[in-house]
């Protein structure tokens, strides 16, 4: 007589470990994509990349996956989500909760304007409003240049502008010049802040856009060449403390942006509140605008409400280690 009673008859049904086989191996196959995300070739159309990019969104076929098991009452289904919930936690899980503490020495904004933003002079304000003591801007188009000075002059005293970035500071800069990152223009630069607590290299970059399409997949291959002339820049660079604030355009998972990310830790991750995601504004699904620093230390890293453009502002809190 079968046994259709009791919780040990229940995990003794057949039925139950012999459903669900296919779900388990999606399992299988999603735990394995995360583990081995580097694995993945950038040869096909900057597949990795494109993988990297929008990793911790891979956590989104885990509940999926726990209704398809439960509607399947598959006890193997079940099991194998184990192993995707167990890395994702292992990947991002620390990057869930609020990892900030303490004031800081200096506060430092980043933020892409957008080329065609409508209120200027409104971002102006409100970034200048966070109390920042160090502003980057990004995508600066030209002839809107004097509407940011002019907006910032009065808490900005001091500010210069290369190509279509530009660094604003409470304190005084030196040493302001473009950096070369192999576009045939001016998107990135360097200045020295004269800070109260010691001198601070900051960079401002802004890398090539990226694009999907169908029959090209993840287009970066530009994006990629102004990531790795910008880590030579900064891998020459003389001072110990550096900041780099910028649009990267990648994530820090995305290992296109090793000859940076090798170099610099990123604010968010060792001292952010959740996942800081800043694109799209609309709908941020991916934090490609990054401040990234060596030699001081993260001690709180966040996004700033929305402006006019399609780009979050973030912020953070840097400690100046005495040197």
């Amino acid at each position: 007589m079968t046994e259709t009673s009791g919780g040990g008859a229940i995990w003794r049904r057949p039925g139950l470990w012999r459903r669900g086989v296919v779900l388990a191996v999606c399992s299988v196959l999603l735990t394995l994509v995360m583990v081995f995300h580097a694995e993945i070739p950038n040869r096909i159309g900057n597949l990795g990349s494109l993988a990297e990019t929008f990793l911790p969104w891979f956590g989104l076929f885990v509940p999926v996956l726990l209704v398809l098991g439960l509607i399947r009452r598959s006890a193997t289904a079940l099991i194998a989500l184990l192993l995707p919930v167990a890395v994702w936690i292992n990947l991002f899980g620390g990057l869930v909760t609020d990892r900030s503490g303490g004031a800081g020495d200096l506060m430092v904004v980043s933020h892409n304007v957008n080329a065609d933003n409508p209120d200027a002079a409104g971002t102006a304000q409100n970034v200048a409003g966070s109390g920042a003591e160090v502003l980057a801007l990004e995508e600066l188009k030209p002839g809107m240049v004097p509407v940011y000075e002019k907006a910032l002059a009065a808490t900005y005293p001091y500010h210069s502008v290369q190509g279509t970035v530009g660094l604003w500071s409470k304190y005084p800069l030196s040493g302001a010049r473009p950096v070369d990152i192999r576009l045939g223009w001016v998107r990135a630069m360097r200045a020295v802040v004269d800070a109260p607590q010691g001198r601070v290299a900051v960079y401002v970059a802004h890398l090539p856009s990226v694009r999907v399409k169908l029959n090209a997949g993840f287009t970066a291959s530009q994006r990629d060449d102004s990531a790795d002339a910008l880590g030579e820049a900064i891998a020459r660079e003389p001072l110990d403390r550096v900041v780099l604030l910028g649009d990267l355009n990648g994530t820090m998972n995305d290992r296109a942006l090793n000859a940076v990310t090798s170099q610099l830790r990123s604010t968010q991750g060792a001292a952010g509140d959740g996942m800081g995601f800043s694109w799209p504004a609309a709908f941020p699904m991916a934090r490609i605008d990054q401040i990234m620093v060596k030699g001081v230390e993260p001690v709180a890293s966040w996004t700033l409400p929305a402006t006019a453009s399609d780009h979050l502002p973030i912020a953070a809190r840097i400690a100046l280690k005495q040197r």
